[in-house]
């Protein structure tokens, strides 16, 4: 009889650990409430990666005059104003997101993966029962369980989305009119990518940051270039600003801010953190050990401390990042069918911030080499001096690199610019294969391209 494997959420994690233990032949059912893809391809990544790309396109085309191209319009006249129009951005945006759901769905019903439509909660560790979509309850006995529920915008009592003009980063793709001022409260990845992305699209900006400066958990050299750039595009960036209300009179949202200070604008986004989606799902009951603020405490290979009940994903807590939800997901399953796997190791794992420009992470960071945790030689090569940079008019950003001394194997690397998210690569694979910045050096590139600039940061590294 084949091991059966309940699988409750149909997020990265739920998916990716349905088709590898469908692969190594378990009898896998997912329980999903919000449809195939989780948060992830519906509401969150995709979409905002979507709204993104648009984005790019329209700052990319706000700079063409600098590379001799110019628009005209039906008379031959110039014409320079470029404007979005929300509504066909927001409807292509939610037709990627269902097509690609569509697509995950189809794939796992070819590998065999059962979907039923509804809302889970556990029932001792070895069932689940599930609440029908379309009434009734159906209950699933399990050899072992996943739960890949993820987790959902954080929002106050002191600021109260109204879905129209007050909003979490999942409904901002109903929007149909272009704001005439946008307000972010947040400043971390999400708040950053959705200011910079409106920005682009040419809607004014005011970005209310609690913290002496954005991103304050990423790179602090790469967080600066990316506030510099913001501003100098336009952004009001209010350092400092802690949020004590937002609310709404007719068509303006006024922020108040703890010292008093108001902001008003037409709309308001609020990204304030996530929590886990663990309530009321019998997770105590049946001995899962919870973290603070309700996330599923699991180890490197994905185990709660309930015998046979995994976790993956945002409802972890450990890394919110679709690649490392799905990780979890896949490790889970090769753990619970005996196949071969590999632990967890978050010092492999690279990350991008969407903004403009990006800025892509892996391994080590500056703030763990100052403060001794890891003895590390740092080469930071800017990018204003790439050939294909200037052809492109790129000024903003840099490759940075760390490698162990003596050794010169490469532990960690920053890449701010266009497309950071490509160009970390190949320093993403010499972190995971302990390469050496010779090695990485030593490696061809295409001539002129934005990854010289990684080869060249490495032989910078070169000792003799």
């Amino acid at each position: 009889m084949s091991d059966r494997v309940v699988i409750v959420g149909g997020g990265p994690g739920g998916y990716e650990a349905a088709h590898v233990a469908a692969q190594l032949g378990a009898e896998v059912t997912i329980v999903d409430s919000d449809g195939i893809g989780g948060s992830a391809v519906l509401t969150d990544c995709v979409p905002s990666k979507t709204l993104i790309a648009t984005a790019e396109v329209m700052s990319e085309l706000s700079g063409a005059a600098e590379l001799g191209v110019s628009f005209l319009d039906l008379e031959g006249d110039p014409a320079e104003l470029i404007r979005v129009d929300l509504a066909r951005v927001n409807a292509r945006v939610k037709q990627l997101a269902t097509d690609q759901s569509s697509d995950i769905a189809r794939r796992l019903v070819r590998d065999g993966v059962r979907i039923v439509s509804g809302r889970a909660r556990l029932d001792g560790t070895n069932r689940v029962v599930a609440a029908l979509a379309d009434g009734g309850e159906e209950t699933l006995e399990a050899d072992a369980v996943l739960v890949a529920t993820g987790a959902a915008p954080r929002t106050l009592p002191s600021a109260v989305p109204d879905g129209e003009r007050i909003l979490t980063w999942e409904q901002v793709y109903d929007l149909t009119e272009v704001p005439s001022e946008m307000i972010v409260v947040g400043s971390g990845v999400t708040g950053a990518e959705f200011a910079s992305a409106y920005l682009n699209l040419g809607i004014p900006v005011t970005l209310v940051s609690s913290r002496d400066r954005v991103l304050p958990g990423e790179d602090a050299d790469a967080a600066g270039v990316l506030e510099e750039v913001l501003r100098r595009r336009g952004m009001t960036v209010l350092s400092k600003s802690r949020m004590e209300s937002v609310t709404r009179s007719g068509d303006t949202v006024t922020v108040t801010l703890t010292d008093g200070r108001t902001v008003e604008g037409s709309h308001c986004i609020l990204a304030l953190g996530s929590v886990p989606n663990t309530a009321d799902m019998g997770l105590e009951e049946a001995g899962v050990v919870l973290k603070d603020g309700g996330f599923v405490n699991v180890d490197r290979v994905s185990r709660t401390s309930a015998r046979g009940v995994y976790s993956a994903g945002d409802c972890t807590g450990v890394l919110m990042l679709a690649s490392v939800a799905a990780m979890q997901g896949r490790i889970a399953m090769w753990h619970f069918l005996g196949d071969t796997v590999h632990p967890l190791d978050l010092k492999k794992v690279s990350s991008n911030v969407f903004t403009a420009p990006e800025i892509a992470t892996v391994g080590w960071s500056q703030q763990a080499v100052d403060a001794g945790e890891m003895q590390a030689e740092v080469v930071m090569l800017p990018l204003s001096g790439n050939p294909r940079a200037k052809m492109q008019g790129v000024r903003d950003g840099f490759v940075k690199l760390f490698c162990r001394p003596g050794t010169g194997i490469v532990v960690g690397g920053v890449i701010v610019g266009p497309r950071a998210s490509e160009l970390i690569h190949p320093v993403s694979i010499a972190v995971a294969e302990s390469l050496t910045a010779d090695q990485l050096a030593q490696a061809f590139t295409v001539y002129p391209s934005m990854s010289g600039s990684v080869a060249e940061a490495a032989r910078r590294l070169h000792r003799f």
